[in-house]
């Protein structure tokens, strides 16, 4: 990563026991546990609106003919 940030979080004390230990268990940081689990709400989120997008553009009189 070229740039990082900090970012004050607040976690109930719930979740932040689930994270320690399924981090633990993974052998990284709860930093790095965050960091990871925030990069996959993103992608699936992203991909969310990009399946949709692409979907309104397709041509499905050209895919026809190519199958």
């Amino acid at each position: 990563m070229s740039q990082l940030s900090t970012y004050p979080l607040r976690l109930p004390r719930s979740i932040r026991t689930g994270v320690e230990r399924m981090s633990k268990q993974d052998g990284i940081s709860i930093h790095q546990f965050v960091s990871i689990a925030v990069a996959e709400k993103l992608a699936m989120m992203q991909a969310q609106e990009f399946f949709p997008e692409r979907r309104a553009r397709a041509d499905m009189s050209a895919f026809d003919q190519l199958m």
